[in-house]
């Protein structure tokens, strides 16, 4: 008994729905995966992720604006060389500035360390910071007697505070996930080209294809 051609049709598109694998495999193009595995190495090689670059530059501002902030607050208070005496070498918790840019020196070694030499994955260094930081000017504007001092008795250790903050804000969401998610793309883009490799064994070029010598020509 002839089957019906309509069936012949349906068996056929089954058929072939039952092998999306097929058609996944001629979707996969092994020169972007190498294009994207090489780029991925060729930003390991430089040793740093442009995002992890611009977290370090951060932590740079942060040590470079506090030291700016202390040596305008030194002038205010009368010349540099008279006020550094007082607040350096005649240190005075309650009303020195000092601690302060210490304080921004301690986060500056310790991220620099961590994030940039080291290349720590891990938020354990900034937490670090950010609570030795907050526990320390919470303590001051509390014991000592910076806000009779004026505007800079406000300014530096609020600034100081929202820039450790700024710190970790940014090294938990932004250089931490990105870098992960950048790690996850390269093993699947690394395991999709090992297994493209082994599906599609490459197309001849012109060169595999010859005549003998006693062969006639343009055969």
């Amino acid at each position: 008994m002839n089957r019906v051609p309509g069936d012949e049709e349906n068996a056929h598109s089954s058929s072939v729905e039952s092998c999306p694998s097929l058609r996944d495999v001629h979707s996969i193009n092994p020169a972007q995966l190498m294009a994207r595995i090489e780029s991925y190495e060729g930003r390991e090689k430089k040793g740093i992720s442009d995002v992890r670059r611009t977290f370090c530059l951060f932590v740079t501002f942060d040590l470079l604006f506090i030291t700016l902030l202390w040596i305008i607050e030194l002038n205010v208070k009368g010349g540099i060389e008279t006020t550094l005496e007082k607040e350096v070498l005649q240190y005075d918790y309650s009303s020195s500035y000092f601690d302060i840019f210490l304080l921004a020196v301690f986060r500056f070694k310790v991220l620099i360390l961590a994030y940039a030499m080291c290349r720590l994955r891990h938020w354990w260094a900034i937490a670090f910071t950010t609570a030795v930081t907050s526990a320390f000017l919470l303590a001051k504007v509390i014991i000592s007697q910076l806000f009779s001092q004026g505007a800079f008795g406000y300014v530096l250790p609020i600034i100081s505070f929202i820039l450790a903050w700024i710190e970790t804000w940014f090294l938990d969401f932004k250089v931490l996930p990105q870098e992960a998610e950048e790690e996850n793309r390269f093993l699947i883009a690394q395991d999709a080209s090992e297994r493209a490799a082994l599906l599609h064994p490459g197309v001849l070029s012109d060169g595999q294809f010859y005549s003998p010598p006693e062969s006639v020509a343009g055969s």
